[in-house]
């Protein structure tokens, strides 16, 4: 009987390690995922600002010769 118990505690300290050492991993991992999407997101507002910027300004207007007859 005293085996039994002892396999029994045993069984729940493995599963609650186990369920907390995946749970600190994929803590880790995502939040190497949420830094990754604020790059991009710093990044795409970023070039968007470049694009911006970078429209065509309004053409100077054109300087007409005088024609010599």
């Amino acid at each position: 009987m005293n085996e039994w118990v002892l396999f029994t505690i045993g069984i729940f300290i493995g599963g609650i390690i186990g369920v907390m050492t995946i749970a600190v991993v994929s803590a880790g991992k995502s939040a190497d995922l949420y830094r990754e999407i604020q790059d991009l997101r710093t990044q795409r507002k970023l070039l968007k600002e470049e694009l911006l910027k970078k429209q065509p300004s309004k053409l100077r207007p054109r300087k007409y010769r005088k024609k010599n007859v």
